[in-house]
């Protein structure tokens, strides 16, 4: 039976989808697997509901997710930090899964959370490729701190450790920029990102799978999901300093990175630099100010399907 404007809320664990009906609804279990998740589908048919919401749960989700979204349910995955503080705004502090299912469905009816869009499946194969490079170079880092005091035989090991990570990462390079040229979308995508002085194969790659929405936002939108947008932190007359909260923080590591090299090699982005600077401003505060501009420059060339030009206004 439909319900006009009902937010489904489920709680998604390795091994359970708990999923609430609405706010006071049923809550009803299903496995997280092809089965349970089939069976997810069919409830969801028969009730109709206006929006699904799940949290992000480190990848549990996505099997789920990818069922819902292509069965042309409105999803919307959500930030879990997000939610909790939602839950002690209004009150809601038990914790159980199906009280959290619950409360993920009030949550979508009270904040209208933005709506999803998921890559396919060659991009979520990119997306695996990529989290498993960051992988591979986070131990990278982690060995060459090690070897600074090893000792002996230990040095000996660890430095054939960092020859062997070495050769995967420029595997999976190998593999990433492959993985690209395959589609004519993507190429054209990449060819287009990559055009501007400072983004490489590995930036490129990783906004086309993991910042979906890159092209379809408007400046700001793109820069809040991104989490480079300036929050308020005032009450009263006191005014606190304006910072970035929340956002994706993998895609933000990138563009800091990405921003840093445009500093040294492209001139709009230098100038908009030492301008800031020049002002006085903390290097701090300059940086997040320049990786809002690349975002934003970056996120008017996919929407206008245009290369890199400095005439390219952010909008």
């Amino acid at each position: 039976m439909e319900q006009r404007g009902m937010v489904a809320g489920i709680d998604v664990s390795k091994a359970q989808l708990d999923t609430a009906f609405g706010a006071d609804g049923e809550v009803v279990g299903f496995a997280n697997d092809e089965q349970g998740i089939a069976r997810l589908l069919e409830r969801l048919s028969s009730v109709r509901p206006a929006l699904v919401v799940m949290e992000a749960s480190g990848g549990y989700e996505t099997a789920a997710a990818t069922a819902i979204a292509a069965a042309s349910w409105r999803l919307a995955i959500v930030n879990p930090r997000q939610v909790r503080d939602f839950a002690r705004a209004t009150g809601r502090l038990a914790k159980t899964d199906r009280i959290d299912a619950r409360m993920l469905s009030a949550f979508g009816k009270a904040v209208e959370p933005q709506i999803t869009q998921l890559p396919d499946e060659d991009a979520q194969a990119l997306q695996g490729m990529l989290l498993r490079r960051q992988q591979l170079v986070a131990m990278r880092a982690q060995e060459r701190q090690r070897l600074e005091h090893a000792q002996g035989p230990m040095r000996k090991q660890i430095k054939k450790h960092i020859d062997w990570l070495d050769h995967e990462i420029d595997r999976l390079d190998i593999d990433i920029t492959a993985g690209l040229r395959q589609s004519a979308a993507w190429r054209a995508k990449d060819d287009l990102l990559r055009s501007f002085k400072g983004v490489g194969p590995i930036t490129s790659g990783t906004l086309l799978v993991a910042l979906p929405e890159l092209g379809s936002l408007g400046r700001r939108a793109i820069a809040a999901l991104v989490g480079v947008a300036p929050l308020n932190w005032d009450s009263g007359k006191m005014r606190g300093k304006r910072s970035i909260h929340g956002g994706r923080a993998r895609i933000r590591t990138l563009l800091y990175m990405a921003t840093t090299s445009a500093i040294r090699c492209n001139p709009v982005i230098r100038e908009f630099y030492q301008r800031l600077k020049s002002r006085g401003k903390p290097h701090k505060v300059a940086m997040v100010a320049c990786m809002r501009k690349v975002l934003t420059i970056l996120n008017a060339m996919v929407r206008e399907s245009t290369p890199w030009t400095p005439e390219i206004k952010p909008a």
